[in-house]
């Protein structure tokens, strides 16, 4: 037989778990980017410069990737985010987050 004690510890640890894993973090302006792009530390800001339209999508300067227009999520902001491995500005992007183009 578990003791109780045990058995609530097993249940509170699996339910923050859990939860834990569903979470994001936030972007500067407060909106929570999406939990399939970051581990609550890889997505940030970067500046205007650091991403060129290019010919049918974006190019992430710093290492040269290209995401198709189709790719792309929608910043809630205004500002470009990029999502990378450990939060890094020299590894692979995860999800680039673009602010709408104006005409």
């Amino acid at each position: 037989m578990i003791p109780r004690t045990l058995k609530f510890c097993g249940v509170a640890s699996l339910t923050l778990f859990a939860t834990s894993q569903a979470l994001a973090h936030n972007a500067p302006s407060g909106w929570a980017y999406d939990p399939a792009c970051c581990s609550d530390r890889d997505c940030y800001e970067v500046a205007d410069d650091a991403v060129a339209v290019v010919p049918g999508g974006w190019r992430i300067r710093a290492t040269g990737e290209v995401f198709r227009q189709l790719d792309v999520r929608q910043s809630q902001d205004g500002h470009f985010h990029r999502c990378s491995l450990a939060g890094r500005d020299d590894t692979r992007t995860i999800c680039l987050y673009v602010p709408p183009m104006s005409y």
